[in-house]
């Protein structure tokens, strides 16, 4: 599904393709921060389909695991706009607030981190798992 999105500003905007369905929410202490809630939601756009318009501002993150990623945000407003793998961008993590479509984008088909979720924040019926997977 092709998909566009932007920051609250519009001084960032992208286009992707998309796999309905695919929505991954994750209850890590880290994306609790960054995006100021409870979780984030992402989904994965390949790379070849990915098209930006603007220029983020980027934030080094080192993953409990020791994997870096570079996590885009609009330099004017903050809107989080994406994150994907230092040195190996294969695929983009869009955040799903950002996408024009999200509405046609669901359900989320997992939670990650759980182990760290705030105990009222779970989605019923949404597969979980206690750390990566």
């Amino acid at each position: 599904m092709k998909v566009d999105g932007r920051c609250h500003c519009g001084a960032i905007s992208f286009e992707a393709e998309v796999a309905p369905g695919t929505i991954g929410v994750c209850h890590c202490t880290d994306c609790q921060t960054l995006t100021g809630s409870a979780f984030r939601a992402v989904i994965p756009a390949p790379a070849e389909s990915f098209v930006l318009s603007g220029a983020p501002t980027e934030y080094i993150k080192t993953a409990e695991s020791g994997t870096k990623r570079r996590h885009a945000f609009c330099p004017n407003c903050g809107t989080p706009m994406y994150a994907a793998a230092l040195g190996n961008t294969a695929s983009y993590s869009l955040r799903v607030g950002t996408i024009r479509q999200r509405e046609q984008l669901g359900p989320p088909a997992r939670q990650i981190w759980c182990k760290s979720a705030l105990t009222w924040s779970f989605i019923e019926n949404v597969p979980k798992a206690q750390k990566q997977v």
